[in-house]
């Protein structure tokens, strides 16, 4: 089952379960992080069958990220002018997740997200374990001889011509 919805004015092939990057949608038609697309242009039926929809059909989405695109290097250039200009521009998205598409009182549903379980905490060893360990490392230390580092005898030997 999948739709094709138009967004920010371009058409998007969307079925339960996809991650879409769209232009940056604000916080006014969204709330909770989720949005409704109400202009649903078609919907497929039974495998191989696929149609504008007579009712009203919506697609629901869930936010994940938003954030800005990579960058742009605009470039302007005018030869024998001494004119240069570079700009840059990163445009930004929001990434939504399609959750359900519901059409004449069915819906299709996308499969939960396994929850995120935070990572564990690296615990730093007490000051009374570090005190043995410091005076390990002193000991090893100690231990070790010095070599004296002897140079290489110059030599006087100048060639002949």
């Amino acid at each position: 089952m999948y739709a094709v919805i138009r967004a920010g004015g371009k058409q998007y092939r969307v079925a339960p379960g996809d991650v879409i990057r769209l232009e940056n949608q604000g916080n006014g038609n969204n709330n909770d992080g989720k949005i409704e697309f109400n202009d649903v242009l078609a919907v497929s039926g039974e495998p191989g069958q696929i149609g504008r929809p007579q009712s009203a059909a919506v697609v629901t989405g869930q936010v994940m990220e938003q954030g800005r695109g990579a960058k742009i290097l605009v470039f302007h250039y005018k030869r024998k002018k001494q004119y240069k200009k570079l700009r840059g521009h990163r445009q930004g998205y929001t990434a939504v997740r399609i959750t359900e598409i519901a059409i004449d009182g069915q819906k299709f549903t996308a499969p939960e997200l396994p929850k995120k379980e935070p990572k564990p905490r690296k615990v730093k060893p007490a000051e009374a374990d570090e005190a043995p360990a410091a005076e390990a490392k002193a000991a090893k230390s100690a231990g070790k001889k010095t070599a004296a580092r002897k140079s290489a005898p110059k030599t006087a030997a100048k060639k002949k011509k």
